[in-house]
């Protein structure tokens, strides 16, 4: 079984923190509605693979209450050590090696981290496995293949497009498909899972809105990975966060995909 390496982990520490909380920011919003509509509530055991900063892993701990328990587990804890919750245990682990009994937890939580894993499949099993009978699972993942640049300077705009070839050149290197969210349904289908519930969320983000914001750095942080798929150079991603910047830019980045399923009881 490969060793997961998360294209973010060497990263410099304050530019990532930056980006996860411009992510949590953006997107927590839709995330908290998605577990709400699970039915997270007091009480529950709860599962947050792949916890980044923290800020959905606090959220669920303050709903479940002192009752119920979050379980964080992420390859870079970092950013969670020093959460001092009493209804929060944090594991830096692969989920796959996770040793927790099966049949443990309400509810199960991801947020864009299977489109990191090339063998997702055994990821989301383990997930599944440690999911209670009649418990819920929340899977939120991108889809890479919806982004275009629509509006803007027409060099930066090409620097886009060439920047996007390069997204789907290195998740390819790696194995992965960059645009699993869309495929996420019909996984889930074959799985036999109950009481399916689809979302797609396609934001046509303005340069300077939160969604451009993240992706602008995102390119900057991983410029030297993007390069080395011969799809774009340094200028190329200079005239991305230019682009992403402006406030006459317009942009589809990528959509997101959320899913929220119930296992069986049989």
């Amino acid at each position: 079984m490969p060793e997961l390496k998360y294209i973010f982990n060497d990263s410099e520490h304050s530019r990532e923190l930056e980006r996860l909380r411009a992510i949590e920011e953006v997107f927590d919003p839709a995330s908290r509605k998605r577990l709400l509509a699970a039915g997270l509530s007091t009480g529950w055991q709860c599962l947050e693979v792949g916890a980044g900063a923290g800020s959905i892993m606090r959220w669920m701990a303050d709903v479940v209450g002192e009752s119920g328990r979050v379980t964080a587990v992420d390859t870079d804890t970092r950013f969670l050590e020093s959460a001092g919750l009493s209804n929060v245990e944090v594991f830096n682990a692969d989920v796959r090696h996770l040793d927790i009994e099966n049949g443990t937890f309400d509810l199960v939580h991801s947020r864009y981290v299977l489109i990191h894993i090339a063998d997702f499949d055994v990821v989301l099993q383990k997930m599944l496995g440690l999911l209670k009978p009649g418990g819920w699972i929340v899977i939120e993942e991108p889809d890479f293949s919806t982004a275009r640049a629509i509006v803007g300077d027409k060099a930066e705009c090409e620097s886009v497009t060439r920047l996007n070839q390069a997204i789907f050149q290195m998740f390819a290197n790696r194995g992965i498909d960059c645009s699993l969210g869309v495929r996420l349904p019909s996984i889930f289908q074959k799985l036999g899972l109950q009481e399916f519930f689809v979302e797609n969320d396609v934001p046509l983000s303005k340069g300077g809105s939160g969604v451009a914001r993240v992706m602008r750095m995102s390119a900057e942080q991983l410029a030297e990975k993007y390069v080395a798929t011969g799809k774009v150079s340094y200028e190329d991603i200079q005239r991305y966060s230019a682009f992403s910047e402006s406030p006459d830019s317009w942009a589809v980045y990528y959509s997101t995909v959320g899913v929220i399923c119930r296992k069986g009881t049989i």
